[in-house]
């Protein structure tokens, strides 16, 4: 008798279409599942998973991996949390296509977008390219440790076609729609999944300049939207603050309605913003037979703060800014003396706007410690500590800065936590037109570490939530596989079943935590970035090959480049 390439034995299968688990073995033939139930043939190999969920391969809709795909194979920190699949060139940021003249431009938006260091990137881009086709077939000639794929993003396109016309935001003409509609269509042809771009002041280079696409008119979207109609593929996705709710939406519902593409967008909890009013609207657009969804995430967009992070609460203060430049070691050894402590302390800070933003309050800081609580009491807030002890909020953030040789990080929900619970984002998750997105991974590498949203998505949902209300967990596997692949157009995976593909995680669900996020230097150029990994995660496979075993890599790289929506094909 024949056997199995690989046969996973005896688990509690969660096999993404939101059904209750079953008992039973996967067998898995090349890349694709070949068998699943009660599997009578061995494998050439064989693992017993017995007492571990088996789940697909997670799927990851909103990533910014453009520039660590084309240096590094392992995509971590996504790789750490079950990921198999990710999607980059979200919110209309990249590094395609692109002019030799513009390439600075684009590190300048990268790094003010997205808290990429510029040196990592001059150290690390190799600028083999200057079509998005031609960066698709560098990209394609590499391996990962997991699946990649790629949107046409809206700023660099912009540069290409208009050049400084575009950075400085200025009116398309029709002629200048006409070749980004043509750019649109061959990025598709090529490989590209769809078209991002971002409409938020938030965005902004280095220098502090609006992203290229914050005020384009509703005649460049719709012309950019019917290159992916001519090409007869691929989504739309898109972040905007919502200024004008009605406004925006009529330029959605036009570049929908013209070219009959779904559109995914980027949504919230957020002072001012009336989040619930915008899901209306995709309910009633979706009810008008267009396809939108909403991306939203588990937990709080979280900006972390600390000595060894882009940012901290000292950095206004003059002692602290004398400091700058030094490394850690001799920060934390100048700051742990009792005359600079004092010195600091008794000064008044400059200005700062962007630190004034992220910090309103020490009432909505945090200490992060060793297990990560996404979602903290008010009464272990700095602010509570500091009065509960008669210190101010700044002298308990000092110290607490200071602890783990100065490697310990404070968290600030940025977005999420208006009301100090996580009870609007259970409401967002369970909606029915919203998919899991957000997490950023390769981005904010120095402020925020959300590519570990998956292992968040299980394990507070399902088990260990006790401020509210949970989520059973078939469901929460089903958000962040099938629906997620499907929004996106990859229908070969994100399901348990015959034909699909052979992309698994085998979880120890009683032990599966999060570690707390830690400063790493290893991006080119010696680079800092945060980086956070997991226990639980027994086995991730990627195409039928094992690529980490208890949280380590075994050196596999099967993940490869995924041109374009896949079809599903059945056994």
């Amino acid at each position: 008798m024949t056997q199995h390439d690989l046969v996973i034995r005896g688990g509690s299968i969660i096999d993404g279409t939101g059904r209750d688990s079953f008992s039973g073995d996967i067998a898995i033939d090349g890349e694709r599942i070949s068998a699943v139930g009660l599997v009578e043939r061995r494998g050439h190999r064989e693992i017993d998973a017995s007492g571990a969920l088996v789940t697909p391969g997670f799927v990851d809709v909103h990533t910014h991996y453009d520039g660590q795909a084309t240096w590094a194979q392992q995509l971590s920190p996504s790789s750490h949390h079950g990921v198999t699949t990710v999607v980059m060139g979200n919110c209309g940021v990249g590094f395609a296509p692109v002019r030799k003249h513009d390439r600075q431009r684009l590190i300048e938006l990268m790094e003010g977008v997205e808290d990429i260091p510029g040196a990592a990137l001059h150290e690390g881009l190799t600028w083999e390219w200057e079509t998005f086709g031609e960066y698709l077939d560098m990209l394609d000639a590499r391996s990962w440790d997991m699946d990649v794929a790629a949107q046409l993003p809206h700023g660099p396109l912009r540069l290409y076609v208009m050049g400084e016309r575009g950075a400085q935001r200025q009116v398309a003409n029709a002629e200048e729609i006409s070749e980004m509609r043509q750019i649109a269509a061959a990025a598709v042809h090529a490989g590209a999944l769809g078209f991002t771009t971002s409409r938020t002041l938030n965005h902004r280079s280095s220098k502090g300049e609006p992203t290229p696409s914050l005020t384009a008119s509703r005649d460049e979207l719709t012309g950019i939207a019917l290159g992916l109609k001519d090409a007869g593929r691929g989504v739309l996705q898109l972040i905007t603050d919502f200024d004008d709710v009605d406004q925006e939406f009529a330029n959605f519902e036009h570049m929908m309605r013209a070219s009959g593409r779904p559109l995914s967008l980027s949504l919230a909890e957020s002072l001012g913003r009336d989040w619930r009013r915008i899901l209306g609207r995709i309910e009633d657009a979706n009810s008008r037979g267009m396809t939108v969804r909403a991306q939203v995430a588990p937990r709080p967009i979280g900006v972390l703060l600390g000595l060894a992070a882009t940012l901290n609460p000292l950095s206004t203060y003059p002692t602290y800014a004398a400091l700058k430049g030094e490394p850690l070691e001799v920060r934390v050894a100048a700051l742990r003396d009792p005359e600079v402590r004092a010195r600091l302390l008794g000064e008044q800070p400059t200005p700062d706007n962007r630190l004034k933003k992220v910090i309103g309050n020490f009432s909505r800081v945090w200490e992060l410690g060793e297990a990560p609580n996404y979602e903290p009491h008010p009464d272990d807030s700095i602010a509570a500590n500091a009065r509960r002890e008669g210190r101010s909020p700044l002298e308990v953030a000092y110290d607490a800065m200071l602890q783990k040789d100065g490697k310990a990080l404070l968290y600030v929900p940025f977005d999420n936590y208006d009301e100090h619970n996580l009870d609007a984002v259970r409401e967002m998750m369970v909606h029915k037109d919203t998919i899991m997105g957000l997490s950023d991974g390769g981005a904010h590498v120095g402020t925020i570490c959300d590519a570990s949203f998956p292992t968040t998505l299980l394990t507070h949902w399902a088990r260990d939530r006790k401020r509210g209300a949970r989520i059973p967990l078939p469901s929460l596997v089903k958000s962040q596989t099938l629906d997620t692949a499907n929004a996106v157009g990859l229908n070969d995976r994100g399901i348990l079943r015959a034909g699909m593909r052979a992309d698994l995680n085998m979880i120890d669900f009683p032990n599966l935590k999060a570690h707390a996020p830690e400063i790493v230097h290893d991006l080119p150029a010696g680079g800092a970035r945060l980086q956070q990994g997991a226990d639980g995660y027994l086995n991730t496979i990627v195409r039928g090959e094992v690529t980490y075993e208890n949280g380590q890599p075994t050196g596999v790289l099967p993940g490869r480049l995924v041109r374009g929506p896949v079809s599903h094909r059945s056994v």
